[in-house]
């Protein structure tokens, strides 16, 4: 069962976002990640639960984000309801989308596993929901996954294959790099891998 600490900051100006501790493990259903995120002063930001089916499909999400929350699932699409922070409105939401995205590296993981891309293969559209922080606001983005190099590095616990993905934003045509290893991400635009302290589970 992986667990460890991410640092989030901005991609483009690099301004910290705050830390997320993270534990994530498969389990009878497919995988599931849980974590909070924290602030450099320590106070509590948010949080993310989210269960994958054995497919990558996102049968569970939970969000909480500056008192917002978001619970979701794949259901005719991906369908969620939004609460403020009050507690006394709910919108509902539903797009004729594959899965969900945010800031957390669980949907890089999560979006990886649900394409289930080989190496040399060609590159594969995916529609994503993202909620964007910190009022959990959705919208619906394109993009594209390319698996660009698959390497194993030797390590004291056996082989580690390192996964490279070109992932692409179909209405920007910005491209960047996301490394994961099983369930981990090693680095991406944004994400920082701090500290693990297990080995990732094999994909």
């Amino acid at each position: 069962m992986p667990r460890g600490r991410y640092s989030l900051h901005d991609p483009h100006d690099h301004t910290p976002l705050g830390q997320e501790h993270f534990q994530c493990a498969p389990g009878p259903s497919g995988w599931r990640y849980v974590s909070r995120t924290t602030a450099s002063s320590g106070d509590h930001l948010g949080s993310v639960d989210l269960t994958l089916d054995e497919l990558g499909r996102p049968v569970r999400l939970e969000l909480h984000a500056a008192s917002w929350q978001i619970r979701g699932a794949a259901l005719e699409g991906v369908t969620w309801v939004r609460t403020d922070p009050t507690g006394t409105h709910a919108t509902e939401g539903n797009v004729r989308a594959h899965a969900f995205t945010g800031t957390s590296p669980a949907f890089l993981v999560a979006t990886s596993r649900l394409l289930r891309l080989t190496p040399g293969s060609s590159a594969t559209r995916v529609r994503l929901v993202a909620f964007t922080e910190p009022v959990l606001a959705p919208r619906t983005v394109d993009q594209s996954w390319a698996l660009v190099n698959s390497e194993a590095h030797a390590t004291d616990s056996g082989p580690l294959v390192v996964d490279e993905y070109q992932v692409s934003a179909l209405d920007t045509g910005e491209q960047h790099t996301v490394h994961i290893a099983g369930d981990v991400v090693l680095s991406a635009p944004g994400i920082e891998l701090e500290e693990l302290e297990s080995p990732p589970s094999p994909r």
